[in-house]
C-alpha cells in the first residue's frame, strides 16, 4: 500500500495512504468527513473508464492514514495535499473535493496557487464561511457545532449514526438511493477514524475561506443538492457561486449531502462535461 509521509508526532511518522490508478489527466479526489477515499468508488470507476488518472487519499486521521493527535486544521490539511501533489509531481490536475474535502481544495488554491491545477470541483462545499458572526450574518450559529463536538465526546458511534442519517437524508432515500448495506459501510468507515480527529475536524468546518476565494484563478464547478441537510445549500453552494467569477453551479433537485454516492451518475457527468469530455464511457 502506498504512503507519503507528511510529518511526525513524537516517535512516529504521519503517513497518508493514497491510491493512484489509470493514466491521462490526473483527477485528485478528496473525501468528506468522517470517511476515506474508498467512498469515491461510484465516481472514480467511471472516471477511470473515461481515461483519467484517478488519485484518492485518506485525510490524516481517517482510513488507512496515520491518526495523529494534531493537524486537523485547514492550513495543515492543505499542506498535506501540497506534499502529495509535489511528491507525485502532479500537473494539469482536476482537483475535486466533497464536503470537508472542498476545504482542502479552497485553502490549497488560496495558499499554494494553481501552478499544478487546471480546474477545481467543489461538491457540497463548506465555503465561503459557515459560522455566523457579526460580519457573516448568513452563517450558522456556533452552538450547533459545539453540540456536535459534545455528542462526539459522549458517544461517537451514536453520533455517526445521526450523521449518516443526515448525510443521506435517510428517511427519504433508504432502500432507493441508499441500501442498508451502503449505510452500514459508511458508518463502519467513519467508526474506524480517529476519535480525536473526528472531534477536531468539526472546528475546521468553521474556517473562514473568504480570503482564499479571490486567489482562485481556475474554472470551478460547484455541485450540490438543494436538500442538503449537512451543509445548507443556501448558505454554501448558492452563496459561494457569485463569489467566484469563473464558477458554474449545478443544483441537484431533491438531492442530499452525500451526492458522490446517491447521485454519482449526475456528479460524474457534470465533472466530465466540465473537464471537456463529451460523454461518460459508462456510469
Amino acid at each position: 500500500m502506498p504512503y507519503i509521509t507528511v510529518g511526525a508526532e513524537n516517535s512516529g511518522p504521519i503517513d497518508l495512504y493514497y491510491e493512484d490508478h489509470g493514466a491521462g489527466q490526473p483527477v485528485v479526489l478528496i473525501h468528506g468527513f468522517p470517511f476515506n477515499g474508498a467512498t469515491w468508488e461510484k465516481v472514480s470507476t467511471p472516471l477511470l473508464a473515461a481515461g483519467y488518472r484517478v488519485i484518492t487519499y485518506d485525510r490524516r486521521g481517517f482510513g488507512n492514514s496515520s491518526q495523529p493527535s494534531t493537524g486537523y486544521d485547514y492550513d495543515t490539511l492543505a499542506a498535506d495535499l501540497d506534499t502529495l501533489m509535489n511528491k507525485l509531481d502532479l500537473r494539469d490536475v482536476i482537483l475535486a473535493g466533497h464536503s470537508m474535502g472542498t476545504g482542502e481544495v479552497t485553502r490549497y488554491l488560496g495558499a499554494y496557487g494553481s501552478r499544478r491545477v487546471a480546474r477545481a470541483v467543489l461538491l457540497a462545499p463548506l465555503a465561503p464561511f459557515l459560522l455566523k458572526t457579526a460580519d457573516n450574518p448568513e452563517g450558522v450559529d456556533g452552538g450547533l457545532f459545539r453540540g456536535f463536538q459534545a455528542a462526539i465526546l459522549a458517544d461517537r458511534f451514536a453520533y455517526l449514526t445521526q450523521f449518516c442519517e443526515a448525510f443521506f437524508n435517510w428517511d427519504e432515500t433508504r432502500g432507493d438511493l441508499v441500501s442498508e448495506e451502503a449505510f452500514r459501510a459508511h458508518w463502519e468507515i467513519g467508526a474506524r477514524g480517529s476519535a480525536k480527529g473526528t472531534h477536531d475536524c468539526v472546528s475546521a468546518w468553521l474556517t473562514d475561506f473568504r480570503g482564499d476565494l479571490p486567489r482562485i484563478d481556475v474554472p470551478v464547478l460547484i455541485v450540490q443538492g438543494d436538500q442538503d441537510n449537512v451543509l445548507p445549500y443556501e448558505k454554501t453552494g448558492r452563496r459561494l457561486q457569485p463569489m467566484l467569477p469563473d464558477a458554474r453551479l449545478v443544483t441537484l433537485a431533491g438531492a442530499p449531502h452525500g451526492i458522490p454516492w446517491t447521485h454519482a451518475t449526475e456528479v460524474t457527468r457534470a465533472m466530465l462535461e466540465f473537464a471537456g469530455a463529451t460523454a461518460m464511457s459508462h456510469a
